[in-house]
């Protein structure tokens, strides 16, 4: 369901990974980052007029409601089967995403992580944050 060489998936990856204590591990046939629990996948779909319609170059992350409510509208943004209603979105991405669009995915992991992770991994983020600022 994904490729290990695709070079989007491995910059997906590196993000991810570069989360204090984020491993990876293939759940359902996609890359799926964690640390105790999952914090976003890379790949997904959605059921369209009764069809599965597979989103395979995109990552899946939870967010809070409000930032989850000011993307769902945009066209590149989904909300996954199974997973959207427990406030999952899906963010397609493009062959050749730009740095803006490298900046967004890092954004989102963070924020997916932070809602994960818990209070002491997400200090250690913070305080390695503030060492590289």
């Amino acid at each position: 369901m994904y490729d290990e060489d695709d070079p989007v998936y491995r910059r997906v990856r590196a993000l991810a990974l570069a989360l204090p204590d984020a491993g990876v591990k293939v759940s359902h046939g996609r890359p799926a980052f964690f640390t105790t629990t999952v914090f976003a996948y890379y790949g997904g779909s959605l059921k369209q007029g009764g069809e599965w319609v597979e989103h395979a170059r995109c990552v899946l992350v939870l967010l809070d409601p409000g930032e989850r409510a000011s993307l769902v509208e945009e066209d590149r943004c989904f909300v996954p089967g199974y997973l959207g209603a427990s406030g999952w979105l899906g963010v397609d991405l493009p062959a050749r995403p730009s740095a803006d669009a490298w900046a967004e995915v890092g954004e989102l992991l963070e924020a997916s992580y932070r809602l994960t992770a818990g209070v002491r991994r997400v200090r250690r983020l913070e305080e390695e944050q503030a060492r590289s600022a």
